[in-house]
């Protein structure tokens, strides 16, 4: 199960540097046709200018100077440009109708042009000795079209990414609760017909004390397996919470464990009272076993587990700590995730079942707070105060 959260991680890693690629050869792409667009407008210009200057030296085909001017102009009708002389502003052209003789514009646009860096085109001595002009609007949309694209498409991608991860998220909750109840369901024939054989049991063995004695763990089994399908039956089903005492609790779930470990294991939980959280008595003791059960796991037959209870805003929180193997920091989300394990047995499903008790039932938190490898991991769980 491991080796899958590996591979996806990789995956996320080639679809990111993959769509890098794609938007760095787009940006250069566009780039590159901007600037040979530029380049073709810088020689329009450099083209007009010389079409004046011949206009302006007299030539004697005036009247076919004049025709070819016109045809120039026609040709970049769509690059602004403004003719500027000894006595300042002589005309602009290829603006809006509107601004082509307001001079406080034209002024505006110069100003513009000459801090953009636009270098001047000499023009015809004794009419227009400075052209000035700028990229065309054509040449700003393919400039900046590559970035819009990326902006547009990323928005797109955000947005149906959370769509479908809605989507995926709200299936997955089905499939668990639909499962969970369907487990339920098949626990309660078999536990039925068990409770009833150990009725049975009880009128034929008569009061001999060894075998009622047997009687009496086989009932407290059986009675463990009604609550574990009693805690499958509350998956997907809104659980009816109560004020419990958090470090009563926490002693009931210590009592419980305690008994199925090793002796050498030590319980060090912290005492107190006035904790009060809104919790369900049964999917929470769920948690609390399946922390410890993981703590054993990982600790073999020595170590220490141990819980501090502390108070944080809105929220009594609750630190379990053993002295296990650890988890490395680059699992401390993967972990909760269905499938992940790192055990050769289970399914791994315990700490996103825990996950999903501690936050969509109880409003709470739960998290690996720290890990020391070899030395100790310690989880946190963040519960609101009963009000």
């Amino acid at each position: 199960m491991e080796d899958i959260y590996t591979q996806k991680s990789r995956w996320k890693i080639l679809l990111g540097v993959a769509g890098l690629i794609i938007v760095l050869i787009t940006l250069f792409y566009s780039n590159y046709l901007a600037n040979k667009l530029k380049e073709n407008e810088k020689n329009n210009v450099e083209l007009f200018a010389e079409t004046l200057k011949s206009t302006f030296r007299g030539s004697v085909e005036i009247e076919k100077d004049l025709t070819l001017n016109l045809a120039i102009l026609e040709r970049i009708n769509n690059i602004p440009v403004i003719l500027e002389n000894d006595a300042g502003i002589l005309m602009g052209e290829n603006f809006a109708d509107s601004t082509i003789h307001d001079q406080d514009f034209l002024n505006q646009e110069l100003e513009e042009i000459k801090e953009n860096g636009y270098e001047p085109i000499k023009g015809p001595p004794g009419y227009a000795n400075m052209i000035y002009y700028k990229n065309s609007p054509l040449y700003n949309r393919i400039k900046y079209f590559p970035i819009v694209t990326v902006l547009l498409l990323g928005v797109f991608i955000l947005f149906a990414y959370y769509l479908f991860n809605a989507s995926r998220i709200s299936e997955q909750n089905r499939v668990w609760a639909g499962m969970a109840k369907e487990t339920a369901h098949q626990l309660g024939t078999p536990i039925s017909a068990i409770m009833a054989w150990i009725e049975h049991l009880k009128e034929i063995l008569g009061d001999d004390p060894d075998k009622q004695e047997i009687i009496t763990e086989l009932t407290k089994d059986v009675n463990r397996l009604d609550l574990v399908a009693d805690r499958f039956s509350k998956i997907g089903s809104a659980p009816k919470l109560v004020s419990i005492d958090l470090y009563a609790q926490l002693e009931e779930c210590k009592h419980y464990m305690e008994k199925r470990a090793s002796k050498k294991i030590v319980f060090d939980f912290d005492k107190g009272s006035g904790k009060n959280v809104m919790i369900n008595e049964h999917l929470f003791n769920w948690v609390i076993e399946n922390l410890i059960r993981n703590a054993l796991d990982a600790m073999g037959a020595k170590g220490k587990i141990s819980t501090i209870v502390y108070e944080e805003n809105n929220y009594f929180c609750l630190d379990l700590t053993d002295t296990g193997k650890g988890i490395s920091p680059s699992k401390f989300k993967t972990i909760f995730q269905p499938g992940y394990s790192t055990k050769t047995r289970g399914w791994g499903l315990g700490l996103s079942l825990a996950k999903r008790i501690i936050e969509n039932y109880h409003s709470g938190k739960i998290y690996v707070k720290n890990s020391t490898p070899n030395q100790e991991t310690t989880f946190t769980i963040k519960l609101p105060k009963a009000t």
